[in-house]
Formats: structure tokens, C-alpha cells, sequence
């Protein structure tokens, strides 16, 4: 079969783009958009939900949804993995699963934000409990085949690599576009009202990433480099024979610790800016973007790193490097120094870290799927792929309820409103458990036997990077 050139690895990758973006407005818009703040409403925001903590005394009407809508999760990602295995399309079994799924994937993320009743309303919390429960089906229907196939076109270690590092390129490109609406809703709103000067950026958003998204699908002909036998296994017996391997098991909950600690630290990152460094809130994308620009000079690195140190040495160095990160944000309220000092050192210290468990988890994920086909015999990729990306729908949705009850630690918060009351106190404790959440991450990581799988999954093409796990092997051993 063809392997990919690097042209067509990163018209691949521009699928990347397209569902991290409709991914970076949920996750950074929607809390925002429906939990309005006393500023927001004063500025013309609309209240469509009953306001506060006022589920349990801990959490939101919007947080109950989100948190539902990961048990349907848990049915829909195994089993638009199974369907992918088991295609018999005469196109492939992952690429028309990806067409048919872009376009209500972008119409329904816009629609999340449409509530009918400009109101507090019962109906709104209906439309929003439908449409959160179909984005996320239709971004399983997207990104579980999607992912599926970075095993598949990946021939070599280098050609794995190197689509892992374009897509996690495109991955930061599409989150930082989802933050745009920062800069241009302020901007509409001599014309349109609160509301809609946000809908409108939502919609400009969507269409760019609904292009990105269906490009791939209709550039890459599926057949021509994938040549796999479909799965007989039905979705049980599939998702246990996927979780019966002990390095994939080891792999998710090494994950799931990176996807907790990541979370916290992203979700409090705008109050570690306020509350703890005292700066103005613009700084919060300032940090942001600098640390993602630092992080992508790191990318042309981290393969020929593979290379030499091999992936699992490199992984856990970058848990701890950010651990070493969540530790200076904790000191902030210790070791007096200005805001500005300590933000530059966290976007210093977090950038090749974040360039590391930016690219290489993704390839132990298709290493771990191709060793399963090759000693079993079954081509289960978008089941590895699935469990994976529910792994990191739980360490987010994990991460955001601590969150809440971390942050107001030390304070007396008031139940029926939107803006949470984050203490000093309480953010020390986010970026402590952030820390907790990295080290452990590292620490469960460490018995996945990367040597075994690259064993098995070696081809020629493969011996520098194969020689960089034995090496280490062996000189661990020694120790």
C-alpha cells in the first residue's frame, strides 16, 4: 500500500483543525455564553437558565447537563468504534463515518448557543440537554475514526510521528481560533446585541472548521493506503478484548491523570491570572498564546528526541515538567514576586512539556492498536482510539467539577450566582492537586512496556527508534 506524503499528511491534519475548533468553543464558550456574569448581564447578556450552584450545593443546572451527557458518552464512543472496525464501505471504513458526520457536527455546536426562550426557562435547559448529547455523538462519529487512522496511515515510526506532530500543531491552531470571539464579539456589538455578537463569531468559526473538516475527506482516498481487514468482533467483546491488554490499561490511566492535571490548570488559568497574579484578564491569552507559540519551536525536536530517548522516557519527562509548572503557579501566593514574572516562568517551564504530551501520546496509542492487530489478528484501531478519547472526556469533566470545589475554598460563596468567588487559598490547592494529578500520571506510566510493543510492531524502517527504547532498557537496567 501507498504511504502518505508529507503534503497529504497535513491535508490530514486539517481535520485536526476543524474538530478542535468546534471542540475549543464548547469547552471555552459554553460555561461563559450560559452562566452569564454580573458584568456580562449588565452588559446585555440574557439569563436562559436558572443561575448559581443550586444542584447539591456544589453544582450548575449547566454542569448536571455536561455531566450526563458523559454517561451517554460512555455508550456512544465504544459503539461509533465498533460500527468504524466493522465497515465494509467499499470507501474505507473510517473516512465517510468523518463526511457524513462534519456538517451536523458544525450546525449542531452552533445551535448549542440558539436557546429559543430569551428567558430563565425549562425549555431552554431541553434544547441545551439535546444538542450538548448530538455534539458529542457527532464529534465521537468524527474524531474516533479520525484518530483511528494515524495507526492506519502511519507506516513507519517516522511517518507516525510526523502526523502526530502536525495534527497537535493544528490542535493548538483551532484552540486558539476558538478564542477569537475574546477579540471580535466587543467589536460587533455597535450592531448586534450581546448575544448574537457572540452567535455570529460561532457561526464564522463553524464554517471554517466544517471546510477543514470535510478537505481530508474528500483530498485522501481512504483505499489506496489502508488495506485492513474489517472486525467480526461486536462492540462488548471488542471493548473487553481492548481493555484486556495491560499496557493499553496502564496507557489510559497514565491519561486520564494528564487529562485531570491539564484541565484544572487550564480551567483556573484565568483566575490564577486575576485573583492570584493580579493582572488584567488580557493577559490570560497573552500567557496562553505565548506559551503555545514556545511550545510548537519545540516540535521539530521532539521526533528526533523519539529517536534517541524513546517515547515512554519522554512522556513521563513531560508530567513531570509540568508538574514543575503547577508547582511555581502554587508559589505564587508563597514566594512574593510580580504577576508578570511568574507568568513568564510558567509559559517558560510548561512549552516543552506540553510539545512532548502534545505529539507522542497519540503514537503510543496507534503503536499499542497496530501491536493488538499484529499479535491478535483483529483491526480494532477505533476502539483504542475511542477509549481514549472518553478517557480525556472524563479527566475534563473530572478536572472542571474539582475545580469548582477547590477554587472556593476560603470563601463564602454566594449560591445564586454565576461568578465564582476563587480564593487565593483555593487556587493553591487547584495547582497543588494539578501537580498530584501529573506526578501520579508519571509514576502509573512507567510500568508500560514500551519495549514489548515496539518489539512487536518494529519494521525496518523503524531501527533508530527501536534502539532508543533497547538502549534505555538496558541502561535502566544497569541502575
Amino acid at each position: 500500500m501507498k504511504r502518505l506524503t508529507k503534503k497529504q499528511m497535513w491535508i490530514f491534519a486539517v481535520g485536526q483543525l476543524g474538530w478542535s475548533i468546534l471542540g475549543g468553543i464548547i469547552n471555552t464558550w459554553l460555561v461563559t455564553f450560559y452562566l452569564p456574569t454580573n458584568a456580562d448581564i449588565e452588559a446585555g447578556a440574557v439569563q436562559f437558565i436558572q443561575p448559581g450552584l443550586v444542584i447539591l450545593g456544589f453544582l450548575t443546572v449547566l454542569g448536571l447537563i455536561t455531566a450526563l451527557s458523559r454517561v451517554f458518552d460512555a455508550v456512544t464512543d465504544p459503539m461509533i468504534a465498533s460500527l468504524s472496525d466493522r465497515s465494509k464501505n467499499k470507501r474505507g471504513r473510517r473516512i465517510p463515518f468523518m463526511q457524513y458526520s462534519a456538517i451536523p457536527f458544525a450546525v449542531v455546536t452552533v445551535l448549542l448557543f440558539c436557546a429559543p426562550v430569551n428567558a430563565i426557562s425549562g425549555i431552554n435547559v431541553a434544547w441545551i440537554s439535546v444538542f450538548i448529547v448530538l455534539f458529542y455523538l457527532f464529534m465521537t462519529m468524527y474524531c474516533t475514526p479520525y484518530n483511528a487512522l494515524i495507526s492506519e496511515f502511519g507506516k513507519t515510526q517516522e511517518d507516525r510521528m510526523y502526523i502526530s506532530t502536525a495534527i497537535s500543531l493544528t490542535y493548538f491552531a483551532g484552540t486558539l481560533l476558538a478564542y477569537t470571539p475574546f477579540l471580535f464579539a466587543g467589536m460587533l456589538r455597535s450592531s448586534v446585541n450581546f448575544n448574537w455578537s457572540y452567535r455570529i463569531c460561532f457561526i464564522v468559526l463553524a464554517v471554517i472548521a466544517l471546510v477543514a473538516m470535510l478537505l481530508p475527506t474528500f483530498l485522501l482516498n481512504e483505499k489506496e493506503f489502508v488495506d485492513t481487514e474489517p472486525t467480526n468482533a461486536n462492540m462488548f467483546k471488542s471493548l473487553a478484548s481492548t481493555f484486556k491488554n495491560k499496557d493499553f490499561r496502564t496507557f489510559v490511566g497514565s491519561d486520564l491523570m494528564y487529562w485531570i492535571g491539564l484541565t484544572l490548570f487550564q480551567t483556573g488559568l484565568p483566575f490564577f491570572v486575576k485573583v492570584s497574579m493580579e493582572l488584567d484578564e488580557f493577559y490570560v491569552t497573552v500567557f496562553m498564546g505565548a506559551m503555545t507559540v514556545l511550545s510548537a519551536c519545540f516540535y521539530p525536536f521532539v521526533s528526533k528526541m523519539v529517536k534517541k530517548f524513546g517515547k515512554k522516557k519522554l512522556t513521563i519527562t513531560g508530567f513531570l515538567g509540568l508538574a514543575l509548572a503547577y508547582l511555581v503557579t502554587a508559589m505564587i501566593n508563597i514566594i512574593p514576586l510580580p504577576g508578570i514574572v511568574y507568568g513568564v516562568l510558567i509559559c517558560v517551564i510548561a512549552a516543552f512539556p506540553m510539545a512532548l504530551l502534545g505529539i507522542i501520546p497519540q503514537s503510543i496509542v496507534a503503536d499499542v492498536a497496530e501491536a493488538e492487530g499484529v499479535t491478535t489478528g483483529e483491526n480494532r484501531e477505533g476502539m483504542f482510539f475511542a477509549a481514549r478519547t472518553f478517557s480525556m472526556k472524563l479527566g475534563q469533566s473530572i478536572a472542571m467539577l474539582a475545580f469548582t470545589s477547590f477554587a472556593i475554598i476560603g470563601t463564602t460563596q454566594n449560591l445564586n450566582s454565576n461568578d465564582i468567588t476563587a480564593s487565593p487559598l483555593g487556587l493553591m490547592i487547584v495547582a497543588f492537586a494539578a501537580v498530584a494529578f501529573c506526578v501520579l500520571g508519571a509514576v502509573i506510566l512507567m510500568f508500560y512496556n514500551e519495549k514489548k510493543v515496539m518489539k512487536t510492531i518494529a519494521k525496518k524502517e523503524d531501527s533508530e527508534f527501536l534502539v532508543a527504547v533497547e538502549t534505555n532498557d538496558t541502561a535502566e537496567e544497569k541502575k
